[in-house]
């Protein structure tokens, strides 16, 4: 396979090595990005573990309650540009949809899409949207979260959306926890949700990290146990420093709440979408001539 500039600057930008570490790294995987970032990791390379997708389209998370309680929506529709996800047309739309999803509890976006507000399906309602704003618009995923137990639910800046289911514990607490969801992006509530593939595969990479140090093996050990406990705490989201109290973990504030966490969604706005990346000069002659 050929190792494209373009493949190492990927690279380089999830795992913030070098660009000739990057390459060689590549080229000794024949170009698989989730080996070469292993393999830089283990070489204590990799300066940071990123994302391994970038985030470029645009749009808007938006979070919502029923009126009557007991149901949340957290819901993400894309456009092209950032300017016209805040435009009103736009974010009435979002509005829409998301009153659809909570009073028509759809299973996925095709049946949602289905539903007719106003005597127009919302298919037929997102293509008189594209048409007067002249950009394309997506309704891409939602969830609706119905519960007896108290549901935190937060919004940052239309940017990401949380929400946490809880049993026990105060509409507050369900609330901070949002947060903090939004704030440090947890990928398991707890230890037990991580999977033993995941655990065995961190284990072998500190190892490798551990090793390179010239410690004995027995040493290297318990290195090793204690990183990863160190790992699990950040991915965590009851080993994480609560944001609004540095000095407690989350696991320590829900003992003390007599709650616990059931579980957590969380959306970013563009997460695993990469949008292709135009010349700007481009652009702008491009939008020149058709205005003439």
């Amino acid at each position: 396979m050929a190792i494209t500039a373009g493949l190492v600057k990927e690279l380089r930008e999830r795992t913030g090595a070098g660009m000739m570490d990057c390459k060689k790294a590549l080229v000794e995987v024949e170009g698989d990005l989730e080996q070469a970032a292993d393999l830089l990791r283990k070489a204590g390379q990799a300066k940071a573990d990123k994302k391994a997708s970038r985030v470029a389209a645009e749009g808007l998370v938006l979070v919502k309650a029923a009126s009557g309680g007991g149901a949340h929506v957290v819901l993400e529709i894309n456009s092209e540009t950032d300017f016209v996800a805040k435009d009103e047309n736009f974010v009435r739309y979002a509005e829409t949809v998301a009153e659809a999803v909570l009073s028509g509890s759809p299973a996925d976006v095709e049946a949602l899409m289905s539903l007719e507000v106003g005597g127009k399906s919302l298919e037929t309602l997102r293509q008189d949207l594209v048409a007067k704003i002249g950009e394309n618009v997506s309704v891409r995923r939602f969830a609706r979260v119905a519960s007896d137990r108290l549901v935190g639910a937060y919004a940052h800046m239309g940017r990401i959306g949380v929400l946490v289911e809880i049993d026990g514990g105060t509409v507050e607490l369900a609330r901070d926890l949002a947060m903090q969801v939004a704030a440090t992006s947890p990928r398991y509530v707890s230890p037990d949700e991580v999977p033993e593939e995941a655990l065995a595969k961190e284990r072998e990479i500190l190892a490798a990290q551990a090793s390179q140090e010239g410690k004995p093996e027995e040493i290297v050990q318990k290195m090793v146990e204690g990183r990863l406990r160190k790992y699990l705490d950040e991915v965590t989201l009851a080993g994480q420093p609560f944001v609004k109290d540095p000095d407690k973990r989350v696991r320590d504030l829900l003992a003390e709440s007599e709650a616990t966490v059931v579980g957590f969604l969380r959306y970013e706005v563009g997460e695993g979408i990469e949008k292709k990346a135009d010349d700007f000069v481009q652009e702008v002659m491009a939008q020149a001539s058709q205005s003439r």
